[in-house]
């Protein structure tokens, strides 16, 4: 099993390219500094890339020193560097769910996550004009009412 969750501030805003395919996918890279749980003192440096609308959802919310938790597996890689003819190593976090776990005013307000219901509410999701929008476009105005929260 290959099972990463991970906390942390962005150590850096998230990069977005998009692949060079005939539909595009987003592929967006950041980094995790995580505070080791018995050394406060002693950092880590986590770096993760997502892909596709969790991508777009981390570049449109999250900038740097943003709390995230992310959820997804680890994976390693390695190629010859060209320069040195070395091999080279890199491991990081495959994201395939993020999470606010800031403040409402850290995150924009409102407690929404990046996963298999963000793909849902952003194609069912439609202005008061009755057009399908991008829910990007709106959530950093939606407001929410403690009252309507469930905790």
């Amino acid at each position: 099993m290959n099972k990463a969750i991970l906390m942390g501030r962005l150590t850096r805003d998230p990069e977005v390219r998009y692949s060079q395919s005939a539909e595009p996918i987003a592929i967006v890279r950041f980094a995790i500094a995580i505070n080791r749980r018995f050394k406060r003192d002693e950092t880590d440096f986590i770096d993760c890339v997502a892909f596709g609308k969790t991508g777009e959802f981390i570049n449109s919310y999250f900038k740097k020193g943003a709390m995230i938790a992310v959820e997804g597996s680890i994976q390693t890689s390695s190629w010859d560097d060209k320069e040195s003819g070395q091999k080279r190593y890199r491991t990081e976090v495959i994201v395939d769910q993020a999470h606010f776990t800031g403040s409402k005013n850290e995150s924009g307000g409102g407690n929404y996550s990046s996963n298999n219901h963000y793909d849902d509410m952003a194609a069912s999701y439609s202005s008061s004009s009755g057009q399908n929008e991008s829910p990007s476009n709106n959530f950093e105005t939606m407001e929410v009412d403690d009252d309507d929260l469930p905790f």
